[in-house]
């Protein structure tokens, strides 16, 4: 794998805390089946999904959250028509449906999720596009299939950290998919996700990080007690509003920073290295 992969200093062993209270067993039992009931109701209206109203497809991106235990905020504002790029921090594998609720998108996602049991598949299915990312010449064509899918008019959700955060701690936005709304000439609406107690604590339980199965994650949230989900809408960030993909990136990520306080960025951890950046004329520079 390429050194210059995006990766976080996150694991499950130095970052993800015990909620001190914990579902007795049949219970966790009985939330992971109504996960699984709601996955699979989505999935029998798969050939028919084009004709089923967004609003529907909010509600059931919200009881996949909530079948696990979760409870959903969501706050802010709301998104435009057409082509957009919806961007959000990245913690968990609940941020996919949760930023679905928001407005269903194509979702940008790594090649290796097609070998995910279920959710591989259901993923594929709903007309994501992957990217390769141990392959840096594939990152063009990438954009490319991207800026198209916008000019269409869709709307296509991408975690530009390129690799999960434990929430406290959070990664730099790479720049190269924010080329595709440059190209496309569409807007860039930020999304902040946090994850924390009804009591109003913090929890980094859900937290989808480092060796982590996501058997072993699901299950961690299914037997949690008192998880919030809190999902906060930024306004869109106008096409023509900043000159390049730095500005660009840098914009909606201090837009998706708002309102969480309590966390750290990567600047106090080590430095991992970095992606070469995709200029517009299709050369690369490096960060």
């Amino acid at each position: 794998m390429s050194v210059w992969l995006p990766s976080a200093p996150c694991t499950p062993g130095a970052c993800v805390e015990r909620t001190g209270a914990v579902m007795a067993v049949p219970r966790a039992v009985l939330r992971l089946l109504g996960v699984t009931s709601v996955l699979l109701a989505g999935i029998a209206l798969l050939p028919v999904g084009r004709l089923i109203p967004a609003g529907a497809v909010r509600w059931w991106c919200r009881a996949v959250v909530r079948a696990s235990g979760v409870r959903v905020r969501m706050s802010g504002a709301t998104t435009p028509p057409g082509g957009v790029l919806l961007v959000a921090n990245h913690i968990s594998w609940l941020d996919i449906p949760l930023l679905a609720a928001v407005r269903p998108a194509r979702m940008l996602a790594k090649s290796e999720i097609r070998q995910w049991p279920v959710a591989g598949w259901l993923t594929a299915r709903s007309g994501a596009l992957f990217i390769e990312r141990d392959r840096l010449r594939a990152l063009p064509d990438t954009v490319a299939r991207i800026a198209d899918a916008l000019r269409g008019g869709s709307a296509v959700a991408v975690f530009p950290e390129g690799s999960t955060w434990c929430g406290r701690a959070q990664g730099h936005f790479r720049r190269a998919v924010f080329q595709a709304a440059l190209d496309a000439g569409v807007p860039v609406q930020p999304v902040s996700l946090r994850y924390g107690l009804v009591d109003g604590g913090s929890s980094t339980a859900p937290a989808f990080i480092g060796d982590d199965s996501l058997l072993a994650s699901v299950w961690r949230v299914v037997s949690a007690r008192g998880l919030m989900a809190e999902v906060e809408v930024m306004d869109p960030v106008t096409p023509g509003s900043h000159p390049d993909r730095r500005s660009l990136a840098r914009a909606a990520q201090s837009c998706s920073c708002h309102g969480r306080t309590g966390e750290h960025t990567a600047d106090r951890h080590p430095r991992r290295p970095t992606a070469p950046s995709l200029l517009s004329d299709g050369t690369w520079r490096g960060r």
